[in-house]
């Protein structure tokens, strides 16, 4: 039985890296499909002791065959992998919490917890996520819209602060692929990703290293953090990336952009490969910020890969948005699979290309574009 249900997540302890992680995790997973994700809220923190830093929350729709309670099991699992310890101290501070809070069209006991969660009538944190994102589902048993249910709680929810787009973009991109190095580094004490970890830890010792070592101590963590980094194409979207920055242009003269560094890993080895794309296209009508070309590339580029279907992506992805009257992309790379191992030629290179459109019709503009890119 496939049901859609709302999850309810929340952070204020490194909450900007927090909640990217778990927005990407639940993206990743295959045991669902995330149908909307809500903005996010910056909420004064509820109880407590002492003082606490603000949350982050926010509310993900997913469509799952997983029964509630096995969705409720794989919600831990994912904040476990965040280093979320759950304790008796409800109002303690969190890394993250992943929280069923309505499944549609049904009423039910989870292991104790009422579904829906009644809290989503008092906590204002719960309900503006949850009806931004699905505003017209009628909570089961109050005969109440999720929308009716936040309009009824704004009055006394001034501290409640919608997160800009600008302003969520310019704090978890500081945790994320286009961020600083300081992510890599492994902080005193740090959680990242246990499982993960465990899993470099193995590796270690198969290839006859001491992962206790002082070297090696926090080898697994800074691991983790580099592959969430190499692979984070897979949760980036092209549309994500390019951000609306489409202009309407009279513009029909070829536009080059070219020598654009990538860095990938080829499927087969998980090695690196490296090198320049450049990418041309003819406009029809609108044109791309440049900066947003490279950030295409890289959401091929940083997913296991093999050149030839990386080409082929940034071709189509741009055919996509822009509909130019036609796209060419050419990509050199050097592979460390044959520098490093197999044939080991140090100086080898592979030359791809992609034509779409007039490049690919007329030889007279596809040989401008060569011309244009060849080194000087």
């Amino acid at each position: 039985m496939t049901d859609l249900a709302l999850i309810a997540l929340g952070s204020n302890v490194n909450r900007e890296y927090n909640t990217a992680r778990a927005l990407r995790l639940l993206q990743r997973d295959p045991r669902w499909r995330v149908q909307a994700i809500s903005p996010i809220y910056r909420t004064p923190a509820v109880g407590g002791s002492g003082p606490q830093l603000d949350y982050f929350n926010a509310a993900i729709m997913l469509e799952t065959d997983l029964s509630p309670e096995e969705l409720h099991r794989a919600l831990r699992e994912i904040e476990a992998r965040l280093g979320r310890v759950r304790t008796e101290d409800k109002f303690a501070p969190r890394t993250i919490d992943l929280d069923i809070a309505l499944i549609k069209d049904r009423s039910l006991d989870l292991n104790g917890q009422p579904l829906p969660d009644p809290a989503i009538f008092d906590h204002p944190h719960l309900a503006f996520p949850l009806a931004d994102i699905a505003p017209d589902w009628i909570v089961p048993g109050a005969s109440l819209t999720l929308k009716h249910i936040a309009d009824a709680l704004r009055p006394s929810a001034k501290e409640i602060q919608r997160m800009s787009e600008a302003d969520i973009l310019a704090r978890i991109n500081a945790f994320s692929h286009y961020g600083t190095d300081q992510i890599f580094e492994a902080e005193e004490d740090e959680v990242y990703d246990p499982e993960f970890e465990k899993l470099i830890r193995q590796i270690l010792i198969r290839i006859g290293e001491d992962p206790d070592r002082e070297g090696l101590r926090r080898t697994p963590l800074r691991v983790a953090k580099a592959y969430d980094f190499l692979t984070s194409g897979y949760t980036t979207t092209v549309e994500e990336v390019v951000n609306n920055a489409i202009f309407t242009d009279g513009c029909d003269e070829m536009v080059v952009v070219k020598d654009i560094e990538f860095y990938s890993m080829c499927e087969h080895h998980m090695i690196p490969f490296f090198g320049r794309v450049h990418v041309g296209y003819l406009p029809q009508g609108k044109v791309i910020g440049l900066s947003k070309v490279a950030r295409i590339v890289d959401v091929f580029a940083r997913r296991l890969q093999i050149q030839e279907r990386m080409t082929n992506q940034i071709a189509d992805a741009m055919m996509e948005i822009l509909e130019p009257m036609g796209v060419a992309v050419v990509v050199e790379a050097s592979h460390l699979c044959m520098m490093m191992r197999g044939v080991q030629k140090q100086n080898s290179s592979t030359i791809t290309s992609a034509m779409r459109g007039h490049f690919r019709k007329d030889a007279r503009t596809r040989s401008e574009f060569m011309n244009l890119i060849r080194d000087k």
